[in-house]
């Protein structure tokens, strides 16, 4: 096949899986399909690059757009998701990292003072915080908690990936905090900041898209309570508990919790100041939580016990 009736049937390819995935109802269909196509193809660069196909290329695809029609996640039919500078290890059953979560770790640049030699990923879920500081943090270590068994063991295939031997991960339960298993995060502290994403999606809002509902653990979705911040409750908790004085938490939340976020860090205490961050669509998304100089208050206290 000459490299002009390869473009032939690549264009052929395209417009027809951008039809079949627009009529399933998939978000993107026409970036979606080219995605396939260079899965299929087994081509890491631009399709136009190509000059022949591999013998089951037809095949493939049919496999790949298939799935996607069923709404599965293209991460996961593809095995991997971008993350910043990195392109993470995705698996069934464990939150896919999200693009606005990426903000994070510029917010955690911007709003830190000091070293950043010890930094905690508390709800890792994949490791995508914990993987990006390692990445872009020369010198820096982390410690992730997450407390599903499939997610610690894929948040340990990144995390070494992106900064090999520089990154552990326990799995465990932030609001077990008499649990023997988080001797080791205790044994951390005073650390210099912490990144996290936990679940935090109030049990009334239930997500729309096929892809959230049907393949996103609803444990890595749900925080939880009537509000849904019973787990962030619990990071802001432990971040009061182990956050060296100006040490900060950047938490990611739905974007109707910012006033709750803060009344939580502000009950809990230990904070000096608190603040709101908003993602790149201007929507308020994450907590700011710097930690002041004074004795932790009760509320953090409780953690002790």
């Amino acid at each position: 096949m000459s490299a002009a009736d390869t473009r032939t049937r690549l264009r052929t390819a395209l417009s027809a899986t951008t039809q079949r995935l627009g009529r399933a109802g998939v978000p993107s269909p026409s970036v979606d399909a080219r995605a396939l196509l260079g899965a299929a193809a087994r081509c890491e660069g631009p399709l136009v690059m190509l000059d022949d196909l591999p013998d089951d290329f037809s095949a493939e695809l049919e496999r790949l757009t298939a799935r996607r029609e069923l709404r599965e996640p293209l991460q996961l039919i593809l095995g991997r998701a971008p993350f910043r500078r990195l392109m993470l290890a995705v698996r069934p059953g464990v939150f896919i990292p999200r693009p606005e979560t990426e903000l994070a770790i510029d917010l955690l640049r911007e709003h830190s003072e000091g070293p950043l030699a010890t930094v905690l990923d508390l709800c890792a879920g994949s490791g995508a915080l914990g993987a990006a500081v390692l990445d872009e943090i020369p010198g820096s270590r982390v410690l992730a908690v997450e407390i599903d068994a499939a997610a610690a063991a894929l948040a340990r295939e990144n995390l070494e990936s992106a900064g090999p031997c520089r990154g552990r991960v326990l799995q465990a339960d932030l609001g077990d905090s008499t649990s023997s298993s988080l001797a080791e995060l205790i044994a951390a502290a005073p650390v210099d900041a912490i990144v996290s994403n936990p679940p935090y999606i109030p049990p009334e809002a239930v997500p729309r898209d096929a892809e959230v509902l049907e393949h996103d653990p609803h444990r890595a979705l749900f925080g939880g309570g009537s509000d849904g911040l019973e787990v962030p409750r619990a990071v802001i908790s432990w971040a009061s508990r182990l956050l060296r004085p100006g040490g900060v938490l950047i938490m990611e939340h739905a974007d109707v919790q910012g006033p709750a976020a803060r009344d939580a860090a502000a009950q809990i205490g230990g904070f000096d100041p608190l603040s709101t961050a908003p993602d790149l669509t201007g929507r308020d998304r994450f907590l700011i939580a710097r930690r002041g100089d004074g004795d932790l208050n009760p509320g953090s206290e409780r953690l002790t016990q």
